[in-house]
């Protein structure tokens, strides 16, 4: 019963991505081909209501479920970090035609080719935890 608000959140998000068609591999080729806007868009928005809720958050000094002071961790200086992982993860959606958080309501439409970037996705991500203490962080 304590997971069902986290099946719940996973619904709705999964509800808001297919319904703002950030789903379709057509429409993410079409981003990064510049032809368009649809989802800069969409990512714009996002960017823009997220930017507002921390704002709101630190304004008003709010509390998580617990009751805890949610607070933000300062990022650490450099640009070469960000880029690397940038151009990794952008070659990647570019490939696949979807970032990780529609690979699974692509799998819950019933595209089953997917399942080879879920796949692809978990090994790199295994990987990583692998090699991570002999990379440059």
């Amino acid at each position: 019963m304590k997971g069902l608000k986290f099946v719940m959140t996973g619904i709705l998000f999964g509800i808001v991505m297919s319904k703002s068609e950030a789903i379709s591999w057509y429409l993410i080729q079409e981003m990064f081909r510049f032809q368009s806007f649809h989802m800069y868009g969409l990512m714009g928005t996002a960017v823009t209501l997220g930017a507002l809720a921390v704002f709101l958050i630190k304004k008003f000094q709010l509390r998580d479920v617990q009751g805890e002071p949610i607070q933000f961790q300062p990022k650490e200086k450099g640009i070469t970090r960000y880029l690397a992982g940038g151009i990794i993860f952008g070659l990647g959606w570019a490939l696949v035609g979807s970032c990780p958080g529609p690979l699974f309501v692509n799998l819950g439409h019933g595209y089953w080719a997917i399942l080879v970037a879920i796949a692809g996705g978990l090994l790199g991500t295994y990987f990583y935890g692998v090699v991570r203490d002999r990379l440059p962080h």
